[in-house]
């Protein structure tokens, strides 16, 4: 229990030292998109080809990605359920702002200090689920919509084709699954680049974080938090004492479940002219109690 906390504070002392360096000048406001594309374009990347290099996939887990678009899914069809009756562009903001998990940089780094290779195996491979919803699928149907526009494929598979996480899970699970190995030397240059990435990856959540949006809105902000982590703890249930997998993979996608929002949807949000202020403010929340539950979660199971 007491290393549970101390290595759980240890993230939390990095998101602080992130947010306390941009407060006194030392980041500004545009360093957190270089941040992020060196977290998820290089560290992240470095960390799914070294982790899955070391283990053999199972083809029975590859139903994990499947797991990781279903939850994706039931938030979508939440935020439309919970709106029926009201005006196009609410529905659109709720579906956005309700979907996805935020995984590379924020539930990865606890799988990888805390589940060992199993846990962030399950990870890599419901990320690969989760990445069809957050890259595209969300905000096509949230257009689709607001605009009455089509959904759109093409946007889906143009995002996916340009994510570097994304590659390097289609890369890597091929090579597994025809049962290739990358050369030693490629595997040690990106474990040492996937040392980094938890670091990383709390630094640019502290550089990123901010609260917005009108005081007026918090009822709303509540009411959509409520929805997010009600369905979590549903799921995380379903997942740990119902779903036939070892324990390892049960203790990860209990944690899974609790992801914090997809970190993209302020972005798709401001894309779409909805509420940025709004959606970042629930995106940081969402980060701050998916911290507090996830260390309780860990604590129950390990």
């Amino acid at each position: 229990m007491l290393d549970i906390l101390v290595r759980a504070g240890s993230f939390v002392f990095i998101i602080l030292l992130g947010y306390g360096l941009k407060r006194i000048g030392f980041f500004k406001e545009a360093d957190f998109t270089l941040l992020s594309r060196i977290t998820i374009r290089i560290t992240l990347s470095a960390a799914i080809i070294c982790n899955l290099a070391s283990v053999q996939i199972e083809p029975s887990l590859l139903s994990l990605a499947l797991l990781g678009i279903g939850g994706g899914i039931l938030y979508i069809a939440l935020g439309i359920l919970t709106n029926l009756g009201k005006d196009k562009e609410r529905k659109a903001f709720d579906l956005l702002n309700l979907t996805g998990y935020n995984i590379g940089c924020f539930t990865m780094p606890f799988a990888q200090s805390f589940l060992g290779p199993m846990g962030v195996l399950t990870c890599s491979l419901f990320d690969m689920g989760n990445s069809v919803i957050c890259l595209g699928g969300a905000v096509s149907i949230a257009s689709m919509v607001k605009s009455g526009s089509g959904f759109s494929w093409k946007r889906i598979l143009r995002s996916l084709l340009s994510s570097a996480p994304f590659i390097c899970y289609l890369v890597m699970l091929f090579l597994n699954m025809v049962g290739l190995r990358l050369p030693e030397p490629v595997v040690s240059c990106a474990q040492m680049i996937s040392n980094a990435n938890a670091f990383m990856a709390m630094l640019t959540i502290g550089v990123g974080f901010k609260l917005g949006g009108e005081i007026s809105q918090i009822g709303r902000l509540g009411k959509l938090l409520v929805i997010r982590y009600t369905l979590a703890a549903a799921l995380a249930l379903v997942y740990y004492f119902v779903l036939p997998f070892p324990l390892e993979v049960r203790q990860a996608l209990a944690i899974l479940a609790f992801s914090p929002i997809g970190s993209a949807m302020p972005g798709f949000t401001g894309e779409m002219g909805g509420d940025v202020g709004l959606s970042s403010a629930l995106n940081s929340i969402s980060i701050l109690i998916s911290i507090v539950i996830i260390m309780a979660v860990l604590s129950v199971m390990l």
